[in-house]
C-alpha cells in the first residue's frame, strides 16, 4: 500500500525516539509499503523557539515567527532521513515548500490551498522513503507559512489526499481514541472505530489526540485515518465514515475542556444590531466564540448576554469588549469554569440523552451554567472544580466503563 505516517513531538522527542521511529518505518518498508512520513518538531522545541522570540519582543511579527517555528520540523525531518540512510534505506527529507504545499498568507495559522504532489510522487517512484517537515508550507508570494498548533496532523491528511494514499496513520504517545481521558477515568476504554463527525466533535471540544482541522479535511477527502501509538503495536482507532453499527452506540465519549472562560455583558440594550456588532468585533480579532446565551429582555428593555471563549484568548477578548462602550452597563469575566461534553452519533436516533445528562449533574449537585447542543453533542459549562467529577459520573451513566 501507499501509506502516510505522521509522528508527533513526543514520538520524535529525542535521538533515541527518532531511532525508534526509523525502526517502525523500516518495518513498514519491509512489509512492502511505499511511505511518506510527516514529522513534528521534537517535543518542547516549538515552545523553546517561541521563548527565544519573546526574549526580544512580546509581539514578534507573525511572518518572522513562521520562519522561526518552521525550523523545528525541518530538523526532525533531516535527522530521520539521516537515520534511515545510515541503515541503508534511500530516504529524502523535504520542507513543506519542497513537498509542494501551498497555503494562504495568514501567517501562524495558514490554511492549505493546494498541493502539487509531483515532487513526492517522483521520489516514491524512484523507490525513496519521503520524509516531510509537517506544520508548514509556502504562500503564493514565496513566504514560509505555518498551520497552527497541531498542524502536522493537517499536513499528513492533506498529503494523503493529494497523493491518493491508501491510509494515513497518526502516531502519538496515545494508542488510540478513548471514551474519555484515562488520566481522569481509569475505566476509559479504547474505541476500535469512531466516525469522522464524532471525532471532529471530540477534537473541537478539547480531546488532544487529533487536530480538529485534520479530521475535517479527512472527512472531506475521505482519507482512511488511524490514531496509533509509536510506542506499541496496538491496532489503534480507525476514524471512518458513519455506519449503522455506530448509531447503535448511544454515546461514544465524554470530554473535559478546561481552556474555557465566560464573558457576561450586563444591561445590554435589547435592540437589533447590538449582538451583531459585538460578535463582529470579536471575529475581526480572530477570537473564537463558542457557547452563547441571552436572557429574555426585562421590562426596562435590557438583557444579559453571555458567551465563552478559550481561556488563552480572554485577555484579547477583554480588550476588544472594553472598546464597546455603548448600550451595555457592565461586564464580568469568569475563568473558573470548564466545559463537559458528551458525543455520539447514536443521539440522532435515541431520545432522553439530554435528560439523563442533566439528571446526572443534579444527582452530583453540580450546577449547569450554560448548555449547547447539536445533533450528536451536548455541552455543559460548569464550575471548574467539578469538571473531573462530572466526567467520571457521565462516563458511568452512559455505560462507557463496561
Amino acid at each position: 500500500m501507499l501509506i502516510v505516517h505522521k509522528y508527533g513531538g513526543t514520538s520524535v522527542g529525542g535521538l533515541d525516539r527518532i531511532e525508534n521511529v526509523a525502526s517502525r518505518v523500516i518495518k513498514a518498508r519491509k512489509e512492502g509499503h511505499d511511505l511518506v512520513i510527516v514529522v513534528s518538531a521534537m517535543s518542547g522545541e516549538t515552545n523553546k523557539l517561541v521563548g527565544y522570540a519573546e526574549h526580544f519582543s512580546s509581539k514578534p511579527a507573525k511572518k518572522e515567527m513562521d520562519m522561526l517555528l518552521s525550523s523545528g520540523e525541518r530538523v526532525t525531518a533531516a535527522l530521520l532521513s539521516i537515520a534511515l540512510q545510515a541503515q541503508g534505506y534511500d530516504a529524502v527529507a523535504m520542507t513543506g515548500r519542497q513537498a509542494g504545499i501551498v497555503t494562504d498568507d495568514v501567517h501562524t495559522y495558514a490554511r492549505i490551498e493546494e498541493i502539487d504532489p509531483t515532487p513526492m510522487k517522483n521520489a516514491i517512484a524512484e523507490g525513496k522513503i519521503v520524509i516531510v517537515a509537517g506544520f508548514q508550507g509556502i504562500t503564493k508570494e514565496g513566504n514560509v507559512s505555518t498551520l497552527g498548533r497541531g498542524g502536522s496532523d493537517l499536513s499528513a491528511v492533506a498529503i494523503a489526499g493529494a497523493i491518493g494514499a491508501d491510509q494515513c496513520e497518526i502516531y502519538s504517545d496515545v494508542d488510540g481514541i478513548y471514551t474519555t481521558d484515562p488520566r481522569i477515568e481509569p475505566k476509559a476504554k479504547k474505541l476500535d472505530v469512531i466516525s469522522y463527525d464524532e471525532m471532529l466533535e471530540l477534537a473541537s471540544l478539547g480531546a488532544k489526540v487529533l487536530q480538529n482541522r485534520s479530521v475535517e479535511l479527512a472527512k472531506k477527502l475521505n482519507v482512511k485515518l488511524y490514531a496509533k501509538s509509536s510506542f506499541s503495536d496496538n491496532e489503534g482507532t480507525l476514524i471512518a465514515e458513519e455506519s449503522e453499527n455506530m448509531e447503535a452506540v448511544l454515546v461514544s465519549g465524554v470530554v473535559l475542556d478546561r481552556n474555557q472562560a465566560r464573558v457576561t455583558l450586563r444591561g445590554v440594550s435589547d435592540k437589533p444590531g447590538i449582538a451583531a456588532e459585538i460578535f463582529t468585533m470579536l471575529a475581526d480579532n480572530n477570537i473564537n466564540v463558542d457557547m452563547i446565551i441571552q436572557n429574555m429582555a426585562a421590562a426596562d428593555g435590557e438583557t444579559n448576554l453571555g458567551f465563552t471563549v478559550p481561556q488563552s484568548e480572554l485577555e484579547n477578548a477583554k480588550s476588544v469588549i472594553e472598546k464597546f462602550d455603548h448600550d451595555i452597563k457592565g461586564m464580568d469575566f469568569d475563568e473558573n469554569i470548564c466545559k463537559v461534553s458528551i458525543v455520539g452519533v447514536g443521539m440522532k436516533s435515541h431520545s432522553g440523552v439530554a435528560a439523563k445528562a442533566f439528571a446526572t449533574m443534579a444527582d452530583n449537585n453540580i450546577n449547569i451554567q450554560m448548555i449547547s447542543t447539536s445533533e450528536i453533542k451536548i455541552s455543559m459549562v460548569i464550575n471548574e472544580k467539578y469538571g473531573e467529577l462530572a466526567i467520571r459520573a457521565l462516563h458511568e451513566t452512559y455505560g462507557l466503563d463496561k
